[in-house]
């Protein structure tokens, strides 16, 4: 039977309405302020979350993606590998899927953080003077929020989606506790408690998430904390069991191994010094968000006196917000918002690899626009109308800033060149452009980049790596070899130094050293097809065949359709005279890579071994065919013609 007119159903269906065009609006802000971003780019270390990540290539059995490798960067962070599994198997390794799941997921934290800020703004220290603007003020915060420029740093990287994941979690784990505490709903309790254990499974940022709900029920929902405790002490009590659950992620995934923590030289009073400085500039970026920096170098404030005006006001920030937390509730809730999710990664504790970043305060800044945004409706008198005009306006301008944004982030040269010009002074940026130049074979300029950032920083072992792979493919492969060394003596582990040099060995002649190289390689770094399979290929040269072709069933079951691994598998097994065997695996391999004169030349030799020489001219022919410079496959095929007649 329909209601009729002026029911109880209709304030609930007209509210229900306005939630529905709220999510269009953001919706359709999300898309206008990011759509530039497709199909984007890889960059930094987004070849080890993604190129390099085996364990993100097949979604079941789930094992492989539970347990990601230590140097992917998402080792202790299997829900954010399980999402990279799940863009692989929609587009592989093309950066198109990774980024449209970027973006649908910061859409997803910014649906639910309306959803969070509109019933905040309804619970009982607010509902009097900000209810009936409710909603209206929520899509203002949460359109801010998601068309900030600053959110670009987050957004536009593909391996930052753990931070965005994280955040997507604890938004919701807010907002089911949040229902929880309106209905007692059992289902809604639970829900909290999962999604907090999976931001837990996101990014270690999120062991913040139980206190910042504890604070929530008192500010918000109890009133005190002794209420908050005895009302729903069971939940906040399970909200923190999910600790346990990070803490054997770290311990598992060995953090200090990724940079992170002490014995690296950096002090805690060093990293404190430069945490405070990167707090004020957050906040600076928030409300200015100019310039933008992608990376910020290794740049450490090791002089206190230099830091002085930054540390006074962050003491000033931290106690005007324990003030507010006794005095005025709500504003501290705010404070504290910022702080404590800073607090992981911009306190004393050493990031050694990345001091500053601004993808840090991708969550953050929902508490400073949240509290920017609310402030201005209660110096207007509480009118909504100018508020939303000066909103929406900077909403405009924050949207055309981040879609031109999204030019820089389509190119990994653009990006790395913006930082360069940005940051000349760093030594990592350089290191970078000259690394994106190599990716582009545009040698004479990857070269220039890498001495650059050797002449800012001379220890710097991924430079001089660069630097040597780009003389290796100009052909000055013995030039290359000492700077491989040189990259060993600063970073005896460097796996990509050990690599190269194997490879550079193999070239010159010298397969018996390369063996120790590779090996030491694939120790540091495992699952690598490429290092198993020039493994394959030194052993070889030193007539191990058997465990030549071992290594390049290794690279195969790591990449089946690597058709070089395919190839030196057929070369073994030609070797220790398994004829059939090599057969297969030169058919596989040019199954896989139709032109490839050696795969033909080899299968050649093996068809007429096997007394079949009309197959064997087919592929000598196309061997000269695809390479009409290859003198031994001209030979063979006249061989083989000779013998036919």
């Amino acid at each position: 039977m329909l209601a009729p007119s002026g029911s109880a159903d209709s304030p609930a269906r007209a509210a229900l309405g306005r939630r529905a065009i709220a999510a269009v609006v953001l919706a359709g802000a999300t898309l206008a302020a990011y759509h530039r971003y497709l199909p984007g780019t890889f960059v930094l270390d987004d070849f080890a979350a993604v190129i390099e990540n085996a364990s993100i290539r097949q979604l079941w059995p789930p094992g492989a993606w539970l347990a990601a490798p230590l140097e992917a960067g998402v080792g202790g962070r299997p829900f954010a590998n399980f999402t990279f599994a799940l863009n692989h198997a929609i587009g592989g390794r093309e950066p198109w899927s990774y980024h449209a799941g970027n973006i649908a997921l910061h859409f997803g934290a910014a649906l639910v953080l309306f959803a969070v800020v509109r019933r905040t703004l309804l619970r009982p220290p607010l509902h009097a003077q900000h209810g009936a603007a409710a909603t209206l003020l929520a899509l203002l915060v949460a359109v801010l929020w998601a068309v900030h420029p600053l959110q670009s740093a987050a957004v536009g990287y593909v391996s930052q989606r753990t931070e965005v994941l994280m955040a997507l979690c604890l938004l919701f784990t807010l907002y089911a506790f949040g229902r929880h505490a309106e209905t007692g709903s059992r289902g809604w309790a639970a829900a909290a408690i999962a999604a907090c254990a999976f931001g837990m499974a996101a990014k270690e940022v999120m062991a913040v998430a139980p206190l910042l709900v504890l604070l929530y029920d008192r500010t918000f929902v109890a009133g005190t904390f002794r209420i908050a405790w005895r009302e729903r002490g069971r939940i906040h009590f399970a909200l923190a069991a999910t600790w346990l659950l990070l803490a054997w992620l770290v311990v598992s995934s060995r953090l200090g191994e990724r940079g992170v923590g002490f014995g690296m030289g950096v002090t805690a009073g060093d990293y404190l010094l430069t945490a405070s400085r990167a707090v004020l500039l957050y906040l600076r970026l928030a409300a200015w968000p100019h310039p933008l920096v992608f990376d910020y170098g290794w740049e450490f404030v090791r002089d206190f006196s230099a830091a002085v005006p930054a540390v006074l006001g962050c003491s000033v920030l931290v106690a005007a917000t324990l003030v507010a937390l006794w005095r005025r509730p709500v504003l501290g809730f705010a404070g504290a918002w910022f702080l404590l999710l800073l607090a992981p990664t911009s306190s004393f504790i050493p990031i050694v690899q990345q001091p500053i970043a601004e993808s840090r305060m991708y969550l953050p800044l929902a508490g400073v626009l949240a509290l920017a945004v609310v402030g201005a409706f209660r110096c207007t008198r509480h009118r909504v109308a100018p508020v939303l005009v000066a909103g929406a306006a900077v909403a405009l301008g924050f949207t055309w800033l981040t879609g031109q944004r999204g030019a820089t982030f389509q190119s990994e040269i653009a990006l790395w060149t913006d930082t360069v010009a940005k940051r000349p002074a760093s030594a990592r940026a350089q290191g970078n452009l000259g690394a994106a130049l190599l990716r582009a074979n545009r040698l004479p300029e990857s070269m220039a980049a890498s001495e650059a950032a050797l002449h800012l920083r001379p220890r710097y072992p991924d430079a001089r790596v660069n630097l040597g792979v780009a003389l290796a493919r100009a052909g000055r492969v013995l030039e290359a070899i000492p700077h491989y060394e040189a990259a060993l003596r600063d970073d005896p582990a460097h796996p990509e130094a050990h690599y190269n040099l194997g490879v550079a060995l193999v070239q010159t002649g010298r397969a018996s050293e390369s063996v120790a190289h590779f090996e030491a390689a694939l120790r540091r770094k495992s699952g690598q097809a490429a290092t198993h399979n020039n493994l394959a290929v030194a052993l070889l040269q030193l007539g191990r065949a058997t465990e030549s072709a071992e290594q390049a069933r290794a690279a195969l079951h790591l990449d089946p359709d690597f058709a070089e691994a395919h190839y030196n598998l057929g070369n073994a097994l030609a070797q220790a005279g398994e004829t059939t065997g090599a057969i297969a695996a030169y058919e596989a391999a040019l199954r896989l890579q139709p032109g490839f004169p050696k795969a033909h030349n080899n299968l050649g030799v093996q068809k007429l071994r096997s007394g079949r020489p009309d197959e064997a001219i087919a592929h000598f022919e196309a061997a000269v065919r695809h390479n009409p410079d290859y003198t031994e496959a001209r030979r063979n095929l006249e061989a083989a013609r000779r013998r036919q007649a």
